[in-house]
């Protein structure tokens, strides 16, 4: 799993680009994705300015692919057949945003730079397949999803999922975009309705955005698709665990210490044995037996996302963790520590039998 940002340098600086180049290698980011689709002038300018934004990135460890098309290729004097130029600006990859013929995109794999080439996970159009069955080395194939300025332009997320799946199926590897939802974060072009690979995440935190992927199970690299993400932002998204599903609930009012170390206990499973109405982790009720819950909540009815803890009223279950499926009536044995807000509501369907998930307070 690596974490990566995008740089688009003819609207920032390279002291700029380089500046958000260490602080992301600081937070563990290995991956950037930069855009030479927007960019015009003089071919041997832009070639000094990339040259040094990749220089920067790989004295801070991490690897650039640059974005491109077959009109970048003419603008530029390129050839499918001689990738040199992005040997020299430094370039580890490029990313055919639109598509080359198959063919030429395995000879373009064969290039003696080591250069991947990355094409458009979001196209549907057969070009992997395709490209395949030209003897490319796939060891210098991946994949990556687009991104989407326009509002109500970027994917569903069944087709996501089918096409993701479907690219996994090669034995590709395989990237998409979050983006920040900020009005001063900027993309390559002048729309700014947000940077989302997935139309669900256009308004939704970005923590949030990279959890959905997660949980989803068939993305390698998750890359901010705006700029410049804050210190905050980074981390938030650094120290996410890809191996579980994680949720964040809005904590309740009357939260106390005993059911918050019960909700956010590191080892939050799934029980086999699924009920239509609770997920429960059980174990739960075995680590922290000893902890005084006392009933509170009285009369509150659960409703679907309730996040909640058996109290002292049911001794056999008291300290057992339980995700609410469906609206249900109180009993008083159960206390609500926090509740999903709609858009995390999205994440129960990717817990079943025995999936560890965690529960982020």
């Amino acid at each position: 799993m690596a974490w990566g940002i995008s740089l688009y340098p003819e609207h920032s600086t390279v002291e700029q680009d380089c500046a958000y180049i260490e602080r992301a290698a600081r937070h563990g980011f290995s991956r950037i994705f930069s855009c030479l689709l927007s960019v015009e002038g003089d071919p041997a300018q832009i070639k000094r300015e990339f040259a040094q934004v990749c220089s920067c990135a790989h004295a801070n460890g991490m690897e650039i692919i640059l974005d491109v098309a077959p009109r970048v290729f003419d603008a530029l004097g390129i050839s499918y057949d001689d990738l040199s130029f992005f040997s020299e600006v430094g370039a580890d990859g490029i990313r055919l945003d639109e598509p080359f013929q198959p063919s030429e995109i395995a000879t373009m794999t064969r290039n003696p730079y080591g250069i991947k080439i990355e094409l458009n996970a979001s196209s549907a159009d057969g070009v992997f397949a395709a490209t395949l069955a030209h003897d490319p080395r796939t060891a210098n194939l991946l994949a990556c999803h687009n991104f989407y300025p326009q509002r109500y332009s970027a994917l569903s997320t069944e087709f996501f999922k089918r096409e993701s799946r479907s690219i996994k199926q090669l034995g590709l590897r395989l990237a998409a975009f979050v983006g920040l939802p900020r009005a001063d974060a900027f993309g390559p072009w002048p729309l700014n309705e947000g940077l989302p690979t997935l139309e669900c995440h256009r308004d939704a935190p970005i923590d949030f955005q990279a959890r959905h992927l997660l949980a989803m199970g068939c993305i390698d690299d998750i890359i901010i698709s705006n700029c410049f993400a804050t210190d905050e932002e980074l981390a938030s998204l650094a120290a996410l665990d890809a191996s579980k599903v994680q949720l964040r609930p809005l904590p309740d009012a009357g939260l106390t210490q005993n059911e918050r170390t019960v909700a956010t206990w590191d080892s939050n499973q799934v029980r086999g044995d699924l009920s239509p109405y609770i997920l429960r982790s059980t174990m739960n009720r075995v680590v922290f037996s000893d902890l005084d819950i006392p009933a509170r909540n009285p009369g509150r009815d659960l409703v679907r996302g309730d996040v909640v803890v058996v109290n002292n009223e049911s001794p056999r279950y008291k300290g057992e963790l339980q995700l609410v499926l469906a609206d249900l009536p109180s009993d008083g044995t159960r206390n609500v520590v926090g509740t999903l807000p709609a858009h995390e509501l999205e994440l129960l369907g990717y817990l079943d039998s025995w999936k560890r998930f965690d529960i982020l307070l």
